[in-house]
């Protein structure tokens, strides 16, 4: 692939990378031609034969992102080691479902730890290497529908996603005259663990599916695809900018 939608000869580390979201972003970055460093704290085999199947370039990193510090830590590290890094893609994530009445401060706090917190140190760690190379960058960051909407019986992720993408914003301000792009993409439904529970449950998954006009639950490559024109060329004057990509459910 060639132009303003390739990734040729760029370096993108995704975070959550072994599986649903992640994966499918890190096969459509291959797809584009770019070279792959995946993050997770579980077994990424799976992802990696995927890639290979692809004939595209995947490095396999093992990180806990609960810990900002390690998470900054690790991304130093993979500048120096593989770098350097032309995009970051904020994919790591994790959602605790309780009432609001009965959400732990240990769940709340976890889910802050991993969605939001390491997510801005992350930045942060690519805005400062970006920044003293003086190389452009490409952050995307992924938010939610629960970055525009309250939810139900998920505080924590909502309060996190809600936070993503103002950060996103915040930063695009900060950093869109310096050569650094920060977008973000709010998934919908889309089949992924994350969602299994409520794939499982016949009456949500009925509810939610007769809600989205394109008739249908999305799929990772469906993000993947949306990433990488965030990530080439093509996306160059946007900063700022939150892509919903939910089969038209915000339309509704």
């Amino acid at each position: 692939m060639s132009g303003a939608f390739s990734l040729a000869g760029r370096t993108v580390l995704v975070t959550g990378a072994n599986t649903g979201i992640g994966q499918g972003i890190a096969l459509s970055v291959g797809r584009a031609g770019g070279r792959v460093i995946g993050v997770g704290r579980s077994d990424m085999t799976e992802t990696a034969a995927a890639m290979a199947a692809e004939a595209a370039e995947f490095v396999a990193v093992k990180a806990d992102l609960g810990q900002a510090s390690e998470a900054q830590a690790m991304f130093d590290a993979a500048w120096q080691q593989h770098g350097p890094i032309d995009g970051l893609v904020n994919n790591a994530g994790i959602i605790r479902r309780a009432a609001a009445t009965e959400m732990s401060e240990a769940d709340w706090d976890a889910v802050m730890d991993v969605n939001l917190k390491a997510m801005f140190f992350l930045c942060q760690a690519m805005g400062r290497q970006a920044l003293a190379a003086g190389r452009p960058a490409r952050i995307v960051n992924i938010a939610s529908m629960l970055s525009f909407q309250g939810g139900v019986r998920v505080a924590g992720y909502t309060a996190s996603k809600s936070g993503v993408l103002g950060i996103t914003r915040l930063l695009a301000n900060e950093w869109a005259a310096k050569g650094i792009n920060v977008n973000a993409i709010a998934p919908g439904y889309i089949e992924t663990n994350n969602t299994a529970a409520l794939r499982a449950d016949p009456d949500r998954f009925e509810a939610i599916l007769e809600r989205i006009p394109a008739g249908r639950w999305g799929m990772p490559a469906d993000i993947g695809d949306a990433a990488v024109f965030l990530l080439a060329p093509a996306s160059g004057y946007m900063h700022g900018a939150v892509i919903p990509v939910d089969g038209g459910w915000l339309a509704r």
